[in-house]
């Protein structure tokens, strides 16, 4: 029975931090982006994210997104530069096809800098992929 159950793999679905200009505050922030890079659009998209290490760990945060085009991208969080030394993950659930996915993205902690900034495909903004 147990080789029965379908489990489907989420691809190109992908968490991305970027590094980008806030002109209200006028200062560079990180900010956690979910990225639909399908040809089809994804829908009822849930986004629960958490800092931890072993002596700390930050609130859980969900998002409810909804429902995402296809090649498109939106914004699930502002990030604060002390939450960067802790392990951050994202863990993405949505519906396509009529089926349920489900991915874990992990930023380990003190990965996320200036220096491993790379060109992120459909944001067109420098970031982070995990």
């Amino acid at each position: 029975m147990k080789k029965d159950i379908e489990i489907p793999v989420a691809k190109d679905v992908h968490v991305a931090i970027i590094r980008e200009w806030n002109d209200e505050f006028l200062s560079k922030d990180w900010n956690a982006y979910i990225i639909n890079d399908r040809s089809d659009a994804i829908e009822m998209v849930i986004v629960v994210s958490k800092g931890f290490d072993e002596d700390r760990k930050t609130s859980t945060m969900r998002h409810g997104i909804g429902k995402m085009e296809a090649k498109s991208f939106a914004k699930i969080e502002l990030i604060q530069e002390e939450v960067l030394a802790l392990d951050n993950e994202f863990f993405v659930t949505f519906f396509a096809e009529d089926k349920l996915y489900e991915k874990r993205f992990l930023f380990p902690k003190y990965s996320v800098s200036e220096k491993k900034l790379q060109q992120i495909p459909i944001v067109e903004r420098e970031g982070i992929l995990p």
